[in-house]
């Protein structure tokens, strides 16, 4: 049985584009940058994936009926470098489809001939920061420039985070093979499963908005804090804890702060 099914729901044909990821993980940083993303650029969705790997789980919606969990990429065409927006309800929960899955998102990729790939995710901490700081680390020295130039981004991370786990750390490793220059943008936030690092996600948001032209309303993202904690949250809390213990089981004996993709 292929237990990967991905459903190509439109043709495009993008322009150089840049992959940014954002799935859950701590304080959901990513997941909340690349909604908010997704829904100011108005982006079309491209494509739907589903695993048999997947919690063995379903959501219950506003109209009271089930929902699978999904993946999901949006595109968007830009003046420069179209995005491709990768979100979804969880991340692959164990090491091996986490390979899996990441191989197949570059295989996507290198049909549209992919120039970058962003990932976002948060640094937990004990408690919540008042300006939270963003720490990058990528693939090669090259792309590390471009993006702290002009944006305060901070590279001196090692010993600040222990490994990085999930698609956010993967698709950087494994984009070194297929030669696809990648970087992730790690924002601290409180390290609680209960806990919407908004904050956190605004300030990539900013970096985004400033190295990508986006040209976003950021006051917006204030104003729709509770449609975030309402909607886009709500469902991926409970089930993104799933692959967070997971990975609190590896690192339960390490005493560094760690970052969970």
């Amino acid at each position: 049985m292929n237990s990967w099914k991905i459903i190509k729901l439109l043709k495009i044909k993008p322009k150089s584009p840049i992959l940014i990821e954002g799935l859950p993980g701590i304080g959901n940083v990513g997941k909340i940058a690349v909604d908010f993303l997704i829904t100011e650029l108005k982006a079309k969705k491209i494509y739907e994936i589903f695993s048999y790997t997947f919690p063995h789980s379903v959501f219950v919606n506003e109209d009271n009926l089930v929902d699978l969990p999904k993946i999901e990429v949006y595109y968007k065409k830009m003046p420069k470098n179209d995005l491709l927006l990768l979100t979804g309800d969880i991340q692959p929960v164990d090491e091996t489809s986490s390979y899996e899955f990441c191989e197949k998102i570059l295989d996507i990729l290198g049909q549209y001939k992919a120039k970058e790939i962003i990932t976002l995710g948060g640094i937990g901490l004990a408690e919540a920061p008042k300006k939270p700081k963003v720490f990058c680390t990528a693939n090669n020295k090259k792309i590390i420039e471009k993006y702290k130039k002009d944006t305060g981004l901070d590279n001196k991370i090692y010993g600040v985070v222990g490994p990085i786990i999930g698609v956010s750390g993967l698709l950087l490793g494994l984009s070194e093979k297929r030669k696809i220059p990648a970087i992730t943008l790690l924002a601290e936030t409180l390290g609680h499963p209960l806990y919407l690092g908004v904050k956190g996600a605004r300030e990539q948001l900013k970096i985004l908005n400033k190295k990508l032209d986006l040209k976003l309303n950021l006051a917006k993202l204030d104003k729709e804090i509770k449609d975030i904690e309402q909607g886009l949250i709500k469902k991926t809390r409970d089930i993104s804890a799933v692959s967070k213990q997971l990975a609190f089981k590896k690192l339960d004996k390490k005493k560094e702060t760690s970052y969970i993709g």
